[in-house]
This record gives structure tokens, C-alpha cells and sequence, in this order.
């Protein structure tokens, strides 16, 4: 069994570790459950899942994410769903917070999605966070039956109506008119464990996500943005905000870096940034048992606590 972090001191910030989809293990039951329940003993704060509902091969969609355009998954590489693969992982482990990033909202309706985030925040003992955004592949949003050039209105108003319909508003229900969506007398239950809903933070790099964060999220998460543009993207969030009537300093800031790289030093200076979570990305190898020793390492470097023995972690078997 890899080493658990021996240190005792509780850090401030929380650290997150992306579903590691490239491994191609995703899918494997056994396999990914394994991966959550060392992440959780190693004292990761939760474990983040990634969505694309269908990769359009011969896609020529530009990944704002990578140079070459291309993103890093191959196009047949299985990418379970991340609300089904999360309610699985809720299954697994006791504590670790349960996250997406990034649900592309385009691809949903309000209705029965308000229905499966709550229920699944209820099944989890209120551990769901969601990262949302309108998503870049073109050829995705338009087989999953919306228009790409709406996607941000349907994106701002998918967040509306999820509100709504998780409200509390008695024997009348939820009404809501919008340009996509409308509904009117709509009950739907279980409520989240919040009283304010399911968290919902905003991924993306763009000036409009950035103000999305700051109109209507909990959270924002700007991806692939460092320096300069990331003190611009912040800026226009806060502006946002403070036009919304709202304050800045309740969207939490969450930042992005590797697992084998991040350490004290470079975790303070995103905390510097503004950022309370930093979400970390593995190697990408196949290899349980080296999945999890550089899950291990991360955690002693940055000093989290240790869990439990019976913290249900296992033995890691080598990957077959």
C-alpha cells in the first residue's frame, strides 16, 4: 500500500484531484474506486469528473486549452458520464467532495437535471459541488440538440431555472419564462442540502465567463489562464459582481495545477492569487499503484492530514 502522508497540520486551502479520464480507467469500476478511496485517506478535499457526452470524431472545434488545438483525450477514450460516475464514487468513500469540471450545460435541460443534482447531493450527504460552462466543441452541444451560437443565453438561463426549481416555494411550485425553458407549478424533490442549492461555480476562460462567474456563481474557475489574464479575467469577474449587487469576495476561487508539481511554495502563490482550492491534475498513467504513490507524495509535500486507518483506502492492486 502506498504511503499515507504523516503530517499534521491542516492547510487553509483545499486541494482537489481531477477523475484521471487519459488513464482510460475511468470506466472500471473497481479501478476508479480504488483512486477515490486513496485520494480521500490521502486528506484531498474531493475528486473531480469531466463531461463530454459524445467526442464528434474529425471534430474541427478548436480546444482553447492546448496549442495544437486538439484536446489530450483520444476521441474514442471512454469518458464516463460524470454525474453517474459520481453518484458510484459516493458509494465508495464517506467524506471526499464530489465535483465536476466541467458540466457543459448546453447539453442538458433544467428540469430532469435540477432532479439528478439534487438527488445526487442528497445520496452524498450534501458532498456535490458543480462546475459548470457552456463548453467549445461545436459539433458536441449540436448532437445533443442545441444551437452553439445560444449556448451562453441557454447557459445563463439553465442556472436560472435550476435555482427555481430548487427553491422552496410550497404547494404552488416553481414558474419560470425564458427564452429556452418554461415551466410553471413545477415540484421538484428532494430539495438539495442546502437551502441555497447545489454549489454552482463557473469553468472557462472567456470574458463572458468571467462575468457569469461573478453575475451568478458560486465559484469561478477560470481554465488555462495564468498572470496577466488571470488578474484581467478576476478583475472582470469582480466587476461583475459589484454590478450584480453582489460581493466578490463570496465567489470562490478555484485554480488548477499538477499533482506531481504543486508544493507549499507554489500553492501559496495561487493563494496569493485569491484561489481557496486548487484542483490537481495526475501524471495520466494507467498504473494504479503509481497513481496513487503520486497521490501519496502530493499529500506529504503539501501536508495534509492523515485519515484514519479504517479509512477504507485498501491496497491497490496493480492495474491489469
Amino acid at each position: 500500500m502506498p504511503a499515507l502522508p504523516s503530517a499534521t497540520s491542516v492547510r487553509a486551502m483545499r486541494y482537489a484531484v481531477m477523475v484521471p479520464t487519459e488513464t482510460g480507467r475511468a470506466a472500471d469500476p473497481e479501478w476508479i474506486g480504488r483512486y477515490a478511496r486513496h485520494a480521500e485517506a490521502c486528506g484531498f478535499e474531493s475528486i473531480v469528473a469531466v463531461e463530454h457526452a459524445v467526442v464528434v470524431s474529425s471534430y474541427t472545434s478548436e480546444y482553447p486549452y492546448a496549442r495544437s488545438g486538439r484536446m489530450e483525450l483520444a476521441d474514442d477514450c471512454p469518458i464516463p458520464d460524470p454525474l453517474t460516475l459520481l453518484t458510484h464514487l459516493s458509494g465508495c468513500t464517506t467524506t471526499l467532495g464530489l465535483a465536476t469540471g466541467v458540466l457543459i450545460l448546453p447539453n442538458h435541460h433544467p428540469a430532469p437535471l435540477a432532479k439528478q443534482l439534487a438527488t445526487l447531493d442528497r445520496l452524498s450527504g450534501g458532498r456535490l459541488r458543480v462546475c459548470a460552462g457552456v463548453g467549445w466543441m461545436r459539433e458536441e452541444i449540436e448532437a445533443c440538440g442545441a444551437d452553439f451560437s445560444t449556448r451562453g443565453r441557454r447557459t445563463d438561463e439553465t442556472i436560472d431555472a435550476l435555482r427555481s426549481l430548487w427553491a422552496e416555494t410550497g404547494p404552488e411550485g416553481a414558474s419560470f419564462d425564458g427564452e429556452f425553458f418554461r415551466f410553471s407549478g413545477a415540484m421538484s424533490h428532494p430539495k438539495p442540502t442546502r437551502p441555497s442549492g447545489v454549489p454552482l461555480h463557473i469553468g472557462g476562460h472567456s470574458k463572458a465567463a468571467a462575468r457569469r462567474a461573478g453575475r451568478r456563481g458560486d465559484g469561478f474557475q477560470p481554465l488555462g489562464l495564468h498572470g496577466e489574464e488571470l488578474q484581467a479575467a478576476l478583475a472582470e469577474m469582480r466587476r461583475a459582481a459589484e454590478e450584480a449587487s453582489r460581493d466578490p469576495a463570496t465567489v470562490e476561487l478555484t485554480l488548477g495545477h499538477a499533482v506531481t508539481k504543486i508544493d507549499p511554495e507554489r500553492s501559496a502563490r495561487l493563494e496569493a492569487a485569491g484561489a481557496s482550492r486548487i484542483v490537481l491534475a495526475g501524471s495520466g498513467s494507467p498504473d494504479l499503484q503509481q497513481q496513487c504513490d503520486e497521490l501519496s507524495a502530493c499529500a506529504e509535500r503539501l501536508g495534509l492530514l492523515r485519515a484514519p486507518a479504517d479509512s477504507g483506502a485498501g491496497a491497490p492492486a496493480p492495474a491489469r
